[in-house]
């Protein structure tokens, strides 16, 4: 048999492989994508029922939502071949590393999302501290003096 053909049938063989698996990684991508916005708007529509505050329901959507697609990229690149152990180990170093650099507006972020959990304030409302006064927008938390 002639080497060329044998190569020629190596490489046909070879990108059937690879076409395959990368089939199945948008397979993978898209039917994800739509299983994460199903699980994001069912965990919505769950939180406002219970009478949540607007502004977690939309927080928890998207973060909801934003973890669930990491997993689903995750899996797809792991169906087409990419070595993701070292991926996750990347993501994770990169995490810490944002994360202590912003530690200071992160405490202020956790302090945000405990005033929120706690109700203290909702959307409309006017504070008023140490002589300042601040209003909250209808939907963004935007605030003037």
């Amino acid at each position: 048999m002639d080497p060329m053909l044998v190569n020629l049938e190596a490489i046909k063989a070879k990108a059937l492989s690879l076409g395959g698996s990368v089939l199945a990684a948008l397979l993978i991508l898209l039917l994800g994508r739509m299983a994460a916005r199903l699980a994001a708007r069912t965990l919505t529509r769950l939180l406002e029922r219970s009478g949540t505050d607007t502004t977690l329901v939309r927080f928890l959507y998207n973060l909801v939502y934003a973890l669930l697609m990491v997993l689903i990229v995750v899996a797809a690149l792991e169906k087409v071949g990419v070595n993701t152990t070292s991926f996750i180990g990347i993501l994770a170093a990169a995490g810490l590393a944002i994360g202590l650099a912003l530690q200071g507006s992160l405490s202020n972020f956790a302090a945000g999302v405990m005033i929120i959990l706690l109700r203290h304030f909702s959307v409309g409302d006017r504070i008023e501290a140490a002589g300042q006064s601040a209003g909250y927008s209808t939907s963004r938390s935007s605030t003037r003096s």
